[in-house]
């Protein structure tokens, strides 16, 4: 009898932990690679995929429940109910995504509960421009863009104007550049005015207005 009993109680443990999923957060990355990663510490935009990945389910009912939490927050600020979701963050902050699945069979529920919620972290925005560049060809410096570092930039626009006023160039992604061309040659060198309009994720807005040379004369080494 106990030996029965026993049996019984295995058989509905077994049942009971059938009903489980395996939560996978992904990206695309800057090579146009798919990356399965638990945890995020970088710029914004960042756009990811979370996907429930449920298994043995059985005749039992799946209700999901995505909850995006920031840091220190009670309550979450998002919750999605479909089995897969995306979503972008585009604000400055540490944050959590986390999984509940009820699994519904009439008046029988069984709760699975994500151990480890994902975790992103969005940094302060960062945004800086040159003084100058050469556009003359050597693979050097030929190109006028951001500097290195440029982080978490939610909204773009820069323009280039020359020194009369007229619109050069314009582009509206950060990681965009201006090889100092206007109507397909290399502008003369000398003094060119420079407008940038941005915001980054933290909320801070960048109202660029510099003047910047372009030095097609000047020859660079790469030491």
């Amino acid at each position: 009898m106990r030996k029965l009993l026993f049996a019984l109680l295995l058989s509905c443990s077994l049942i009971a932990a059938a009903q489980t999923a395996n939560p996978q957060m992904t990206y695309v990355d800057t090579l146009g690679l798919t990356q399965n990663i638990t945890e995020y510490d970088g710029s914004a935009p960042f756009k990811a995929s979370f996907t429930s990945n449920i298994s043995d389910a059985d005749d039992y009912t799946p209700l999901y429940e995505w909850r995006f939490m920031r840091v220190g927050d009670t309550e979450p600020f998002l919750v999605r109910y479909e089995a897969d979701t995306e979503f972008e963050f585009t604000q400055t902050g540490t944050f959590t995504v986390q999984l509940l699945i009820s699994f519904v069979q009439g008046g029988d529920t069984i709760l699975y509960e994500q151990e480890e919620p994902f975790a992103v972290n969005i940094r302060e925005s960062i945004l800086e421009f040159p003084n100058a560049f050469t556009p003359n060809g050597d693979g050097i410096n030929d190109t006028f863009s951001a500097k290195s570092g440029w982080q978490s930039i939610v909204s773009f626009h820069a323009m280039i104007f020359s020194r009369s006023g007229k619109l050069l160039y314009e582009w509206h992604d950060p990681a965009g550049s201006w090889d100092g061309r206007s109507g397909g040659k290399v502008v003369p060198d000398g003094a060119y005015y420079l407008r940038v309009d941005a915001k980054g994720a933290d909320g801070r807005t960048f109202n660029i207005r510099k003047v910047i040379n372009i030095l097609t004369g000047y020859r660079e080494t790469s030491d």
